[in-house]
């Protein structure tokens, strides 16, 4: 979202990336507020990890709220960078996110491991677990 002064988020580093960090969370969840409030149902869509996930929970202000994670392996997620043109993860490798994942952030919401789903089995897992992604 930003291009000219856009700093990568490396945890702990603070600075300029985690303050970019924080100002993206704090618009994608107002801008979430903002749909429901126009009565749309709103789907954000980020990469939140550890501790950041619970206090992600807590700027978002509309309710029923649900989390839903997908989990797939790091193996799964490797498997489908390599078909993609673009990647996303700066200096982040594929096995450090998923450590992020697995090792630091709170089993908050539902979570699915996607590895061999498909989009639309995906999509059965979520609404068939829809009450446990429901976190307030």
């Amino acid at each position: 979202m930003i291009v000219s002064g856009r700093e990568e988020y490396e945890p702990g580093a603070g600075g300029e990336g985690e303050a970019q960090l924080r100002l993206r969370y704090r618009l994608s969840a107002a801008t979430a507020d903002a749909y429901a409030e126009a009565g749309s149902t709103a789907v954000v869509q980020d990469v939140v990890l550890g501790a950041d996930l619970a206090e992600y929970v807590r700027l978002v202000r509309t309710r029923p709220l649900y989390v839903v994670v997908l989990a797939p392996s790091a193996a799964a997620v490797a498997a489908r960078e390599a078909g993609r043109a673009k990647t996303g993860y700066g200096a982040w490798t594929v096995e450090r996110l998923d450590g992020e994942l697995r090792s630091r952030t709170p089993r908050i919401g539902l979570w699915v491991d996607s590895s061999e789903l498909t989009v639309g089995e995906t999509v059965e897992a979520i609404l068939a677990g829809r009450e446990r992604a429901r976190v307030v």
